[in-house]
């Protein structure tokens, strides 16, 4: 399954995620920052998206309330319907 995101308070503009068998297959970030998005893509590619959830879930940029990470869990749990 591929699930597009539109992130909010951050500064990626687009998330897709594909998600096969309850793991994370792919990772693709429009805007951000660049070098942190593809390491943080990279290390979750593999991973159950319960558990990238549960790692990503909450984390902040500086003083927003949010984050690029703390958006993908969002797309996650959109994804699986959460």
């Amino acid at each position: 399954m591929t699930y597009n995101f539109t992130p909010r308070g951050v500064c990626s503009r687009q998330m897709t995620v594909e998600i096969e068998d309850g793991k994370i297959q792919d990772i693709q970030v429009l805007g951000g920052c660049p070098g942190n998005l593809q390491g943080i893509s990279r290390l979750v590619i593999g991973m159950p998206v319960e558990e990238v959830i549960s790692r990503l879930e909450g984390i902040r940029c500086g003083f927003k309330s949010t984050s690029c990470p703390d958006q993908l869990s969002k797309a996650l749990r959109e994804a699986i319907g959460q």
